[in-house]
C-alpha cells in the first residue's frame, strides 16, 4: 500500500454518527503524540527502542519520578495456552521483554515502585507464578528495578477491601467499577497491551486490555450474589459481554441490567466507561510478534510478524494510531473491516472526550504509519 493509496483510504471512510450530545467533546478530545518504532524480533535491544519512543514522546522522568507505577499487563487465557509449542508472549500476550525493559526504564527514570498487575484466568495464583508458567524469567524482571511487585487482580488479593472507581459524567454502561485497591493505590497507570484482533470488538489494544481490571470476584459468571465470591472460576462474559447477570450486590451495578444484550453495543461502551474510570497515562502496545483474527488462539487465528512497538500518553490516540497500522480506518462503521460485529470503541472514547481518533489531529513519531502498516485481514 502507498503512501497515495493510504491517505485516500482515511479520507473515504465515513464517520461513525455521534449522538448530538457527543459532537462538542469529539471535537475537543485531546490529542497527543504517538511513537512507532520497528522490532524485527524480542533479540533486538527491546529497552532502546522504548528508551527512543519515550523520548520522542517528550521523556518520561516528570511522569514517574517518585511515583508507583502500575502495569497493566495483557495476559489473556492461560499460560499454557500457546501456539505451536511456544509460549502465549509469541501470539496473544504481552511479552517479557517488553516488561522487563519498561520496568528498567521507569526505575532509572525514577520510580519509586514498578507493580504487574492482571487478572489471571479466573485463577487467585499469584501472578509471579502465574507468569512463570508461560516461561518467563520472574527473577530478571524482579530485578529490572529496585522494587517490582506483583498482583493478581482477579479478586482482593493481597488486599483487604474493594476500591470504587467513578466512571463519571456521560456513563454508558456502569457508573462506577469496584476493582482491586492496587489500582487506587498508584500514581501513574500503564497499560501493556499486544497489537491483536478481537472476536467481539475487532481490535484489542490498550483500551480495551483494562476489561481485565475488573475482578471476576464482582464481575464473573459465578460472582457472590450478594458479595464478591474470593474463589471465581469463571470469565466475566456473562455480566460484560452479554449482561445475563447482574454483579455482585456489593457493586453499583449496570445502569440499564437487562436492556441490551448485544456484545457488539456493550462491549465498546463498557471499554469507555473503564478508561474514564481509570484514567491511562502511558500505553504500549507490543505488534514485535502477535496474533490476528482473534484475541485467544482458535480457527481462524494466525500468527504474525508486524514488527512493530507503539507509544502514548493518550490510549485513544495510540489505539487510534495502533488500529492504522493493522490496516485499518480508525473511523470505521460496524460491520466494516477493523469492526465487524461491533460498535466503534474509539469513536465511542472520542465522543466523550477521552481523545481524539482524527489521525490528522495525532502528531505520529518515529516510524511512520505508512511505513509500519501489516495489514491484519490480509
Amino acid at each position: 500500500m502507498t503512501r497515495r493509496e493510504w491517505l485516500a483510504m482515511v479520507a473515504a471512510a465515513p464517520l461513525v454518527k455521534a449522538a448530538p450530545q457527543s459532537e462538542a467533546n469529539a471535537s475537543s478530545a485531546p490529542a497527543a503524540p504517538v511513537a512507532i518504532a520497528k522490532a524485527a524480533s524480542y533479540d533486538d535491544d527491546v529497552t532502546a527502542r522504548l528508551k527512543t519512543m519515550f523520548d520522542q514522546l517528550g521523556g518520561i522522568e516528570k511522569l514517574v519520578k517518585n511515583k508507583t507505577v502500575t502495569v497493566k499487563l495483557n495476559l489473556t487465557g492461560a499460560p499454557t495456552n500457546g501456539v505451536n509449542g511456544r509460549p502465549p508472549q509469541f501470539s496473544h500476550w504481552a511479552h517479557p521483554a517488553v516488561a522487563g525493559a519498561a520496568a528498567y526504564l521507569f526505575g532509572r527514570a525514577g520510580a519509586r515502585r514498578v507493580r504487574f498487575v492482571e487478572s489471571g484466568a479466573n485463577t487467585t495464583m499469584p501472578l509471579e507464578e502465574f507468569i512463570a508458567k508461560a516461561d518467563w524469567d520472574v527473577k530478571a524482571l524482579q530485578n529490572a528495578a529496585k522494587v517490582v511487585e506483583f498482583e493478581n487482580t482477579v479478586n482482593l488479593g493481597k488486599g483487604k477491601k474493594y476500591v470504587r472507581m467513578q466512571v463519571g459524567p456521560g456513563a454508558y454502561m456502569f457508573p462506577a467499577w469496584d476493582v482491586n485497591q492496587v489500582y487506587a493505590e498508584t500514581d501513574v497507570f500503564v497499560s501493556m497491551a499486544k497489537l491483536k484482533n478481537h472476536g467481539i470488538c475487532g481490535v484489542t489494544l490498550s483500551m480495551k486490555n483494562l476489561y481485565g481490571c475488573t475482578p471476576a470476584s464482582i464481575y464473573g459468571g459465578d460472582a457472590g450474589i450478594d458479595e464478591p465470591n474470593e474463589n471465581p472460576k469463571t470469565p466475566r462474559s456473562a455480566v460484560g459481554h452479554m449482561g445475563t447477570r447482574a454483579p455482585a450486590k456489593s457493586s453499583p451495578g449496570e445502569l440499564a441490567f437487562g436492556a441490551n444484550h448485544d456484545p457488539g453495543y456493550r462491549m465498546p461502551r463498557v471499554i469507555s466507561d473503564l478508561v474514564a474510570a481509570m484514567p491511562i497515562h502511558l500505553a504500549i502496545i507490543d505488534g514485535i510478534e502477535s496474533m490476528a483474527g482473534a484475541e485467544l488462539p482458535r480457527a481462524g487465528t494466525r500468527l504474525v510478524k508486524p514488527g512493530v512497538l507503539i507509544a502514548g500518553m493518550n490510549p485513544v490516540c495510540t489505539d487510534t494510531v495502533a488500529t492504522a497500522v493493522m490496516g485499518y480506518n480508525p473511523r470505521a462503521s460496524r460491520g466494516e473491516p477493523g469492526f465487524p460485529r461491533c460498535d466503534n470503541q474509539l469513536v465511542l472514547a472520542e465522543q466523550r472526550g477521552l481523545g481524539t481518533c482524527d489521525l490528522k489531529r495525532i502528531d505520529v513519531r518515529g516510524v511512520p504509519i505508512e511505513q509500519a502498516l501489516y495489514k491484519y485481514d490480509a
